[in-house]
């Protein structure tokens, strides 16, 4: 112990940082790391890097350590694994005392996990995979301001996934015909229409003016219907005080459902998630900037950790990728997000990416919504891969149909109900499913223009955030 002392530079490792005989503790926060060494830094010294400098640790030895229990302050990287055939590259597992965290405050855990180890030089590329959040440190967060259960009855809508829209174009429209967009989508059979992440109050249309237009269409859709329908009323704003504002507005002109944007931040996020759950509105988030950060396969935040940070948070709502459409989306991996925002217990299944086990001791879990380049002729591939609790949203695919917005709307509406149907008949609508819509089509016009426009469309490209893992095949 007395090289522990010892003034000067001494190795993270040797300082107590690298532990492979540690067992984690049941209220341990535990992470994933993929982390890539410069040449000639053994993994174990880089990993042990990471949990010093995510805890305790600075460059140098100081004396002022001895003045705590510094032992138990220390994050410990307790393994290093070769990640299988990316050459240069491991997943260090490093263990975190509960008590390093303040409770319920997602930007202390941030800051403390990622804060500031991603610019260190010891490392060519750093990726936080996953993390495994004790039910203790869980229990100290609000959660979703709803969830899924009761979301699906604020709205009386069960047994199927709900519809929606993005109204384009995003940018530029006046309020009144951002209004009748809405009002087309609604009544021709979506759920909810949403404004986009960049649509707050500029110049054209201030946003006052888009929430009066926007809740009239709302009411006249409901009115014409017979069903409860929203739109996502986009709340981002620059102060606090001026989202407080919209909300409030929102809420007093009967919104159901109001809607922020990633880039506010963490604890924004979370003040508003309060006053979601304080004035019974649901709270869609929108992910806008998390491709800068989650998207690279060896440098950044995967989203099955944002997607735990967001839940913990307290969102109803978060855009988790589609499979098919035009953005990212891994089959396994997406898979893997939604398995985080809905279940109540996930267990490690490295072929979706899933490091650890996490229970979140029945904290409600979240809606994913599935949005970017989908279409109604994708109704059973979206259904087969996403499953039932989950918004489909189809921009183009509503507003870009050639008989109009609400015949989009319609074709959608048509589409996924077919093949509910079919799925309650015990049919195989993932293998059946170009028949399955081919026969809807025949008795509804705006499907079959819709899939006639759309159906040979599709964004194939190969993901850069595939899972490590892949499942092997067995025989019986």
């Amino acid at each position: 112990m007395a090289d522990r002392w010892s003034a000067g530079v001494i190795p993270y490792a040797e300082m107590g940082y690298w532990e492979p005989d540690y067992v984690p503790k049941d209220t341990d926060v535990l992470c994933a790391f993929r982390i890539t060494p410069q040449d000639g830094v053994p993994p174990e010294e880089a990993g042990a890097a990471v949990a010093g400098e995510s805890s305790t640790a600075t460059w140098t030895v100081v004396w002022t350590d001895r003045l705590t229990t510094h032992e138990h302050y220390q994050a410990k990287c307790y393994r290093v694994d070769a990640v299988p055939s990316r050459p240069g590259e491991w997943i260090a597992w490093i263990a975190y005392d509960i008590d390093l965290f303040e409770e319920g405050s997602i930007a202390n855990l941030t800051s403390s996990i990622i804060g500031n180890v991603f610019g260190f030089k010891a490392l060519k590329a750093l990726r936080l995979e996953d993390m495994r959040i004790p039910v203790a440190y869980i229990k100290t967060f609000q959660g979703p301001a709803h969830g899924i259960v009761m979301e699906r009855e604020y709205l009386g809508k069960y047994g199927r996934p709900l519809l929606g829209a993005t109204t384009k174009p995003k940018l530029g429209l006046s309020a009144r015909n951002y209004g009748r967009v809405v009002y087309e989508a609604l009544r021709g059979g979506l759920d909810f229409v949403k404004d986009d992440e960049n649509i707050n109050s500029q110049p054209f249309m201030r946003w006052r003016d888009r929430y009066l237009f926007c809740m009239e269409a709302v009411t006249k859709a409901q009115a014409a219907t017979g069903e409860v329908k929203g739109h996502y009323l986009n709340v981002t704003a620059g102060t606090m005080e001026e989202m407080y504002e919209r909300a409030e507005f929102a809420k007093e002109i009967g919104s159901v459902i109001v809607m922020i944007d990633l880039t506010i931040g963490y604890t924004a996020i979370q003040s508003m998630a309060r006053w979601a759950r304080a004035n019974g509105v649901i709270l869609h988030l929108h992910r806008a900037g998390h491709g800068t950060y989650t998207r690279q396969k060896s440098h950044g935040v995967s989203f099955r950790v944002i997607s735990k940070w967001m839940r913990m948070a307290g969102v109803d709502h978060i855009h988790a990728g589609t499979v098919v459409g035009k953005l990212e989306g891994d089959p396994m991996t997406t898979a893997g997000f939604y398995d985080t925002l809905r279940q109540d217990r996930t267990t490690a299944d490295p072929t979706k990416g899933l490091f650890f086990d996490q229970d979140w001791a029945s904290m409600p879990g979240v809606m994913p919504v599935a949005s970017g380049g989908i279409h109604a002729g994708q109704m059973h591939q979206l259904l087969h891969h996403l499953g039932e609790d989950v918004v489909l949203q189809f921009g183009g695919g509503t507003i870009g149909h050639p008989m109009g917005i609400s015949a989009g709307a319609e074709a959608n509406r048509v589409a996924v109900e077919a093949m509910i149907k079919a799925r309650n008949e015990g049919r195989d609508y993932y293998k059946e499913g170009e028949d399955i819509l081919r026969s809807a089509a025949k008795n509804c016009r705006a499907l079959d223009v819709a899939i006639a426009t759309w159906g040979d469309i599709s964004f194939d490209y190969e993901s850069t955030d595939v899972p490590d893992v892949v499942a092997t095949p067995t025989t019986v």
